[in-house]
């Protein structure tokens, strides 16, 4: 979901007495929009409480807002996540990067998954 969609969300439940807590990736653009309360997670963007398949990180992610929610003094309030991504912190350039050498293979796994999703669609498609 979109971090400015979501910060401009936050701020009209605010306004209207209900509190609210992000966790999200874009910390130039929640803080940017005034965001009441920010746990922000430096992590790829759709990873917002941690790495998938790991409950506990994304559990302990989870109670760090609550804590927030309950222990904010003052709008505009961000906390940073404790954790990382990857312990190499050279992991963003390589993020979702695409070698040549790799285009074709990746073209053709996208074609297959989108033939896929599409004859799924088909094939449960109410008569």
């Amino acid at each position: 979901m979109c971090h400015q969609t979501v910060s401009l969300v936050a701020r009209h439940l605010e306004a209207n007495g209900i509190p609210t807590v992000m966790i999200g990736s874009a910390l130039d653009i929640v803080e940017h929009c005034g965001t009441p309360r920010f746990v922000f997670s430096d992590f790829p963007l759709g990873n917002p409480c941690g790495h998938p398949w790991n409950p506990d990180m994304q559990t302990r992610t989870v109670e760090i807002a609550l804590r927030l929610l309950q222990s904010a003094t003052a709008p505009r309030t961000t906390v940073r996540s404790p954790f990382a991504w990857k312990p190499d912190p050279g992991w963003r350039e390589r993020y979702n990067r695409v070698r040549p050498e790799d285009r074709e293979r990746l073209l053709a796994l996208g074609d297959s998954r989108r033939a896929a999703q599409g004859l799924a669609r088909r094939t449960s498609a109410p008569a």
